[in-house]
């Protein structure tokens, strides 16, 4: 039985992976180093900030000039907060399919390797800002995906506000990364991979590969979660 539907969100809710990849440039500039978009997509879609700089950091044998990687995901946000609101970034279909689960009294909620600031941004305004039961970024995880961390609180935190338990295979996720799916599947939950971001080959470990969430029905999550 299906109980709740967890988003990823950069690449499923928003397309503000275009707009992360600038902040980060933008940041990473000062110190004469430019990921080109394939190395982005690449090396570090999925990565919370956090990692993104400790792994360029390692890369590129750099100490920033002495600045923090606490006061470059700091840079970064700024940045980012300044591009996004300059962006129509919501996926097409996905506050219709939001709605739907709602009123089929499905839980919904996030999990995200951007941090709490950048999605409350994202949300602000928008038609989907309140639908969310639970929401979990960077900020509640020390381990990012692949890791099922995030996942695994993520399903801790449903079941603080759902009226009955919710199990890992009661729960769908929706993720356009391979880091995503890996995570998911760890945590023991169902896999949707939308192909906004990555291809279906490189997505094939999903139970369920779609080109854009318009095509979901409610129904077809049901039959994932049957058995």
């Amino acid at each position: 039985m299906l109980k709740a539907v967890i988003f990823d969100f950069d690449g499923v809710i928003s397309d503000s992976e275009p707009c992360h990849f600038a902040a980060a440039n933008k940041v990473l500039d000062d110190f004469g180093i430019q990921l080109t978009q394939q190395q982005y997509y690449a090396d570090y879609l999925g990565f919370t900030d956090y990692e993104l700089f400790e792994t360029v950091k390692k890369k590129y044998k750099t100490d920033f000039k002495g600045t923090s990687i606490e006061q470059l995901v700091e840079r970064k946000a700024e940045v980012f907060q300044e591009l996004i609101k300059q962006t129509d970034h919501l996926i097409n279909g996905i506050t219709e399919l939001i709605g739907r689960l709602k009123r089929n009294g499905i839980k919904v909620a996030v999990n995200s390797g951007a941090i709490a600031a950048d999605i409350k941004i994202m949300l602000a305004g928008s038609a989907i800002e309140d639908s969310f039961d639970v929401i979990v970024s960077a900020d509640d995880i020390t381990k990012g995906k692949p890791d099922p961390e995030s996942y695994l609180l993520t399903l801790e935190k449903l079941n603080t506000v759902s009226d009955s338990p919710i199990s890992a295979k009661q729960c769908v996720v929706i993720e356009d990364s391979h880091w995503g799916i890996t995570s998911a599947k760890k945590a023991g939950m169902h896999t949707v991979a939308v192909t906004n971001s990555y291809t279906s080959e490189e997505l094939k470990d999903a139970e369920m590969i779609i080109n854009s969430v318009r095509q979901l029905k409610v129904s077809a999550l049901q039959k994932l979660c049957v058995g």
